[in-house]
């Protein structure tokens, strides 16, 4: 149990009065320590390359550099060479967990810093390593009994579907947690839920046949265009909901034939739905139905339809309850859904979604500076939140 009320002056100033934190238009947000050794901390999990199924390096180093702080690190292989760490101070069993991730998408980008603008870029910058160094500095400075009631959980392969989180879910002795902060760009606001998501793959089977006698074939190309049509009449009138808005479906990548001169053997289509409202289940419904006539014609012409889908999960509500934040909804996706368990759940993080992923990735100082501060005043609320729940019980 905390000894919490060592904490209520701290409380205080951080919770009640968020107002008195440092300004965005102060030369530094922190102290000149925490500032060094944010930007320090930045830049090498910026400069280790960490791509998807590559992050072996990058977790190695961090669990030296965490070791160094005098954390406990455990790592948990994922995959040969791939390791999720859990880092924790006195005790294993803490009641606030407070995670990102570390790999990142491709192609490597290399670091920068403009020191005239504030502007520090380079793969992972924003997504997710801004995250991941502003949780581990926001650390400095609580109270030790505080401190010692958070753990750091950094996972692999979120950007390829969560095999990392999912992996770290699934350990039979994990520890619980009634908190857990997840750290993605929200530029700096507190997101009150995400969408869901469902992919799914069309796979056309058609005849092939020379061009100038279509006949003696059947087009795989020509049922995907059939199918694809009728999914572009369904994705206006997916469901939608106020909070999250429209239900929206993305042909990602479409691909058929081997030559123009050639009937089409097969076609496949990749598709991903971002779910505003209702379960996986119900769009699997909708897209069945939208092709069910598709499906009957290719199959009288003698070729064939089938959809294999992905594993998905529909729209995720999270805690936004921390007063002094700006709040969103977001429409991408997070390793939130894949940590299963009775934890209030919270989403964060320095930077912008709409630069991740591109080749001008980037974020400004402050608001790598504004960050730290933010995680901090999460752990210290959301711990004096759960306090005041467990004496009410």
């Amino acid at each position: 149990m905390l000894q919490f009320l060592l904490l209520l002056p701290l409380v205080f100033i951080a919770v009640a009065k968020p107002q008195q934190l440092p300004i965005h238009d102060s030369s530094s947000l922190l102290t000149e320590s925490d500032s060094s050794e944010l930007l320090y901390l930045h830049r090498k999990l910026i400069e280790i390359e960490s791509i998807t199924e590559n992050e072996e390096k990058l977790g190695k180093w961090l669990a030296s550099y965490l070791r160094g702080k005098n954390f406990t690190v455990e790592l948990q292989e994922v995959s040969p060479h791939r390791y999720n760490l859990l880092a924790y101070g006195k005790k294993r069993e803490t009641s606030i967990l407070v995670s990102s991730h570390i790999d990142t998408v491709p192609p490597f980008w290399p670091y920068y810093y403009n020191k005239t603008s504030g502007v520090i870029g380079g793969r992972g910058s924003v997504d997710d390593k801004g995250s991941v160094a502003a949780q581990i500095i926001s650390l400095n400075g609580l109270k030790e009994k505080l401190y010692d009631d958070v753990s750091l959980l950094f996972v692999v392969g979120e950007e390829t579907g969560g095999d990392g989180m999912r992996a770290f879910s699934n350990l039979k002795d994990r520890p619980q947690y009634d908190v857990v902060i997840f750290g993605e760009p929200t530029e700096g606001k507190l997101v009150c839920g995400h969408k869901g998501i469902l992919g799914f793959t069309i796979k056309v089977q058609g005849k092939a046949a020379h061009s100038g006698y279509p006949w003696l074939g059947v087009s795989a190309n020509d049922i995907m265009v059939e199918a694809l049509g009728k999914l572009l009449e369904l994705r206006e009138h997916l469901p939608w909901s106020e909070k999250y808005g429209n239900t929206t479906m993305n042909f990602g990548k479409v691909q058929g034939g081997v030559a123009m001169n050639v009937v089409a053997e097969t076609a496949e289509a990749n598709i991903a739905v971002r779910i505003a409202a209702g379960t996986p289940k119900i769009v699997e419904g909708l897209v069945i139905g939208a092709l069910k006539n598709v499906k009957a014609k290719a199959e009288e012409l003698g070729g064939g339809l089938e959809i294999e889908w992905s594993e998905g999960y529909g729209p995720i509500d999270m805690s936004c309850d921390v007063e002094g934040f700006e709040k969103i909804t977001v429409n991408y996706g997070t390793d939130v859904p894949n940590l299963k368990g009775d934890h209030k759940r919270y989403l964060y993080g320095p930077g912008t979604i709409f630069v991740a992923h591109s080749d001008h990735e980037a974020l400004k100082r402050k608001e790598l500076e504004q960050a730290v501060l933010d995680y901090r005043r999460l752990i210290i609320a959301t711990s004096m939140m759960h306090h005041q729940e467990h004496v009410e019980v």
